[in-house]
């Protein structure tokens, strides 16, 4: 069986044999673990972004059928904070169940 090389893998070889000839092989651990923690690093803060985009979505949602039920029970929403809105629907509720 032959081995083809191609050009790819040339180019990672050579990538290879320039680092060796910059920092010497006594530093290529400590390089490839510092490229370890930056990738690690680069993945939790991607990581990160996603949850925030995720918890601001929710929180949109959340907003959304807030408004709803407070439209339903015949409260005005024009104006008002979330928490205002809270506290109209519960006092209603309360009353409701009177």
């Amino acid at each position: 069986m032959y081995l083809i090389i191609g050009g790819q893998e040339w180019i990672v070889i050579l990538i290879a044999i320039i680092i060796i000839l910059i920092w010497g092989p006594s530093k290529l651990p400590s390089l490839a673990r510092g490229m370890g923690e930056a990738l690690r690093e680069f993945r939790k803060a991607a990581a990160g972004v996603e949850e925030r985009v995720e918890k601001k979505e929710d929180k949109e949602e959340v907003d959304k059928k807030i408004l709803e039920m407070a439209k339903s029970l015949g409260i005005s929403t024009e104006g008002k904070t979330r928490e205002q809105l809270l506290d109209e629907i519960n006092r209603k509720l309360a009353e409701l169940k009177k």
